[in-house]
């Protein structure tokens, strides 16, 4: 009984230092991952702002082309529709008249 009572506490301070060692082997590895994960993160935000300027650039032609297409369909549908309705006005006075 008196060589458990002198042999558990070494073995307890023994797992104690090997927990620290792993703990701060595994706390530097982590340190490291972070680092490389923050220069990734920064190299793909100076990527991504060198290619904003070229997706603004296409934004403003899309919205500049679906103007001018939708005032040429708007165009053609008012004429299609005059000329439905100058049918229809012909036609109401021909039935008129008859």
């Amino acid at each position: 009984m008196e060589f458990l009572h002198s042999f558990l506490p070494i073995i307890i301070y023994i797992l104690l230092i090997v927990m620290i060692v792993v703990g701060i082997v595994l706390g530097i590895k982590i340190i490291i991952t972070i680092d490389k994960v923050l220069k990734v993160v920064e190299d793909i935000n100076e990527k991504v702002e060198k290619v904003t300027p070229i997706f603004d650039t296409i934004g403003i032609i899309s919205d500049k082309t679906s103007s001018i297409v939708n005032s040429v369909f708007n165009s053609v549908e008012n004429f299609i529709f005059k000329l439905f309705l100058k049918n229809k006005n012909k036609r109401m006075e021909s039935d008129e008249d008859e």
